[in-house]
């Protein structure tokens, strides 16, 4: 069985902001989140991230920042003794017309070239937009509390989501997940 986990970013594994996190210092870690994350790695799953970025697009920050960002993050889940997978994310703005940008399910689709088929994995976000891009490939949604996740509860998740899985956080999923 294929020991996959993605993740969004923003709002699951560090602290979001309407005004986008667009430097190291704005990246802050969600308290338990990275030591959820090497408990994952430790516990043998492929931890992935799938992230819109469209900061970038927008001129707000460029690569060599989200680069600096993640080797961060990479670094954070080290200390803590785990690994972190490929980081795939859209640079793109809204008016792009990409089809990596979430809701639209191309960056799954790079995972799944990577990684191969996905459809069961659990796909952890805090927008219905990262639900609705796992579930184009058949990933198992859960929505966290942390982020934007309560207003996306608040507002009523669509029934062709199917069964949804809400955690208070990606410590809480991860908890949950090895508890066996």
């Amino acid at each position: 069985m294929n020991k996959l986990i993605i993740l969004d970013r923003d709002g699951v594994i560090n602290e979001d902001s309407d005004a986008y996190i667009k430097t190291v210092d704005e990246w802050i870690p969600i308290p338990g989140s990275i030591e959820a994350i090497a408990r994952l790695s430790k516990a043998g799953y492929t931890v992935v991230v799938a992230t819109n970025q469209s900061g970038i697009g927008r001129g707000y920050y460029d690569e060599a920042t989200l680069k600096a960002m993640h080797d961060r993050l990479r670094a954070l889940v080290a200390e803590q003794g785990g690994e972190l997978g490929k980081i795939f994310h859209c640079p793109h703005a809204p008016d792009d017309g990409c089809d990596c940008r979430k809701p639209l399910p191309g960056l799954i689709d790079q995972i799944v070239t990577e990684y191969g088929d996905v459809s069961g994995t659990p796909l952890i976000g805090d927008s219905l937009r990262d639900l609705e891009a796992g579930m184009a490939r058949h990933c198992q949604p859960v929505l966290v509390r942390t982020g934007k996740g309560q207003k996306t509860l608040d507002k009523g998740l669509p029934a062709s989501l199917g069964e949804v899985a809400v955690f208070d956080s990606l410590a809480d999923f991860v908890d949950y997940t090895l508890k066996d």
